[in-house]
C-alpha cells in the first residue's frame, strides 16, 4: 500500500504458552510501527477452536507488556477496526466467501473427511504430492446450491489456476515465485462456518487496512493463495515480509529441546525486558559495526527492514545469559532490589538495610538472572547457613590438591589469627594483613583461603573470601568456622 499510512499487525492464536518466536515478530511490528508514526495492532486469531486454550489471550497481552510493545489497537484498546477477535467478525469471512463463490474463485466441496484420506493414500503410493484432486470443481452452482439445500455438509476451496505463475515482493527476500501447478485448492470455509487462516487473514488485513504484513516464513508457501485472493476481490496488496525461522545453535527449527521457548518463562526466570529485547532484535540483523549492546532508541534509529537476513536467526542462549547479566550490572543497588523482589525469597533474619545492600553488591556482578539470586546470596543469613550445614559435602573443603588431614590445621591456624584482629573488618584491610601472614607461617594462600571461603559460604564458588568476611563481620564469622572444627 504505498503512501499508505504505517499500520501493522501482530495476529497470534490463543493456543497456550506465548512463544518466543511470537516476541520476535511482535518486536519487529512494533519498531516498524513506531519508526513511521504508524499504529501497531493486535488481532487475535481464534477461528481454530479445537487448539484454543482458555486464558491465552491474557498471557498475549502480559508477554507483550512485559517487553513494552504495548498495542495501539486491539481487544483490550479498542480502535476504529474492530473487533480484534476473529469469532466475533464471522459474517465477513461467511461475506466473502460467498464473494469468491459467486464469481467462480471458489467453489462448494462435499467431498468427505474419509474420501480425502484414500486419495490422500493413493497419492502417496503413487509418489506425488498429496493435494485436493479438484473432484468437486466440476460441479455446477445448481447442483452445489441443490445439495446443500438438501442439507449435505461443504467446505469452500479456492479455484486456482492450474497453469501460470505469481510473484510476490518481499521486503526481506526480493521477488519470489510461485508456480500454479503445485499448489492445492485450499480449503478456506469450514463446514462449521469457520474461515480457515487463508481467508480470515486476508479479509481482516483488508478491512483493518494493514500496509504491512511481517510475519514468519513458515508462512510464504502460503503466500500465493493470500495473492490470489486479494486479486479475486479486487483488494490492494499489503507489502510482506517474511521472517526467518528461529534456530537452535545446531541450525534446527528451535524447539523445547533447546530449552525455554515460552515467552512468559524468559520473564519468570528473571531475564530483564531490556536484555531481552536487545538479543531479539539481534536476532536476524545487525547494526552496521560491531555494537551489541542497543537501547530502543539506538533500534529505531538504526533498524532497516531490508536489512533482515532471510537466513534462520540463530536463538544462542549463551548470548542471551551474556546480554542479562551485563544488564543487571548497570542497575543501581535500589533498582536492582526493587527489579529482584519477585524473586528474592529472603529469610526472617533481622538485618539492615545497608547490611543487605551490601550483601547484593558481592554478587551483582556474578547474576546470569534474577532468580539466581537465593542461590548465590542467601547463604549469608545465618539461618539458612545453618540449615543447609546439615547436608553439605565435606569433601568440598579440599582445596585442588590439597589433603583432607590438612584441612582442619588450616581452619584452626585461619580462626586464630582473626581472633588477632580488632577493629573494623574491611576486606582489603583484612586481605593485605592475611596475605603477609600465611606468607610468614609457611602456608600456601589456596591451602588456607579456599577451606576458610568454602567454609563460610558451604559453596565451592561464591563471593571473595575477605569481601564475605567483612560482610559477616568477627562473630558470624568465628562462629561458622568453628561449626566445622
Amino acid at each position: 500500500m504505498p503512501n499508505a499510512p504505517v499500520r501493522v499487525r501482530l495476529a497470534p492464536s490463543p493456543t497456550g504458552e506465548v512463544h518466543i518466536g511470537t516476541l520476535w515478530i511482535a518486536l519487529f511490528n512494533w519498531v516498524y510501527a513506531k519508526q513511521h508514526h504508524g499504529t501497531f495492532v493486535l488481532r487475535i486469531e481464534d477461528t481454530d477452536q479445537k487448539r484454543f486454550v482458555a486464558g491465552s489471550a491474557d498471557r498475549i497481552y502480559e508477554a507483550l507488556y512485559w517487553l513494552g510493545f504495548s498495542p495501539d489497537e486491539g481487544p483490550q484498546e479498542g480502535g476504529s477496526f474492530g473487533p480484534y477477535i476473529q469469532r466475533e467478525r464471522l459474517q465477513l469471512y461467511q461475506d466473502a466467501a460467498a464473494q469468491l463463490v459467486g464469481s467462480g474463485r471458489a467453489y462448494y466441496c462435499f467431498c468427505t473427511p474419509e474420501r480425502l484420506e484414500q486419495v490422500r493414500a493413493a497419492q502417496t503410493a503413487a509418489k506425488l504430492p498429496p493435494r485436493y484432486d479438484k473432484h468437486c470443481a466440476t460441479l455446477t452452482r445448481e447442483e452445489a446450491d441443490r445439495r446443500r439445500g438438501a442439507g449435505e455438509s461443504a467446505t469452500v476451496r479456492l479455484r486456482l489456476p492450474e497453469t501460470g505463475t505469481v510473484t510476490l515482493h518481499d521486503l526481506i527476500r526480493g521477488d519470489v515465485i510461485f508456480k500454479y501447478d503445485l499448489l492445492d485448492d485450499s480449503v478456506i470455509m469450514k463446514s462449521d462456518g469457520y474461515p480457515t487462516y487463508h481467508l480470515a487473514v486476508v479479509v481482516d488485513d483488508h478491512a483493518m487496512q494493514i500496509s504491512h504484513v511481517f510475519r514468519a516464513e513458515e508462512w510464504l508457501p502460503s503466500a500465493p493463495k493470500h495473492l490470489f485472493i486479494y486479486q479475486a476481490l479486487g483488494w490492494e496488496v499489503p507489502a510482506f515480509a517474511h521472517f526467518p525461522l528461529i534456530l537452535g545453535t545446531d541450525r534446527s527449527k528451535m524447539s523445547k529441546r533447546h530449552g525455554t521457548t515460552s515467552a512468559l518463562m524468559f520473564r519468570d526466570q528473571g531475564y530483564l525486558p531490556e536484555a531481552m529485547r536487545n538479543f531479539l532484535v539481534l536476532m536476524g540483523w545487525h547494526p552496521k559495526g560491531e555494537a551489541e549492546v542497543m537501547t530502543t532508541d539506538d533500534v529505531l534509529a538504526q533498524f532497516a527492514i531490508e536489512d533482515v537476513h532471510p537466513s534462520g536467526a540463530i536463538f544462542d542462549q549463551t548470548k542471551l545469559d551474556w546480554l542479562n547479566g551485563l544488564y543487571i550490572r548497570r542497575l543501581t543497588p535500589d533498582e536492582l532490589q526493587v527489579r529482584l523482589e519477585p524473586f528474592w525469597h529472603q529469610p526472617a533474619d533481622q538485618v539492615s538495610p545497608t547490611w543487605l545492600t551490601a550483601a547484593l553488591r558481592l554478587v551483582q556482578d556474578r547474576l546470569v538472572k534474577l532468580s539466581d539470586i537465593d542461590q548465590l546470596i542467601n547463604f549469608v543469613f545465618p539461618s539458612v547457613w545453618d540449615s543447609e550445614l546439615t547436608t553439605f559435602e565435606r569433601s568440598l573443603l579440599v582445596p585442588k590438591k590439597g589433603k583432607t588431614d590438612q584441612v582442619q590445621q588450616d581452619l584452626t591456624w585461619a580462626s586464630t589469627w582473626l581472633q588477632t584482629q580488632s577493629g573494623t573488618w574491611t576486606a582489603a584491610g583484612l586481605k593485605a594483613a592475611m596475605l603477609v601472614a600465611i606468607a610468614a607461617a609457611g602456608k600456601k594462600n589456596g591451602d588456607v583461603l579456599w577451606p576458610l571461603r568454602v567454609a563460610l559460604s558451604l559453596r565451592p564458588a561464591s563471593p571473595d573470601v575477605f569481601d564475605l568476611i567483612a560482610l559477616l563481620g568477627p562473630a558470624e564469622s568465628q562462629r561458622r568456622i568453628a561449626a566445622f572444627l
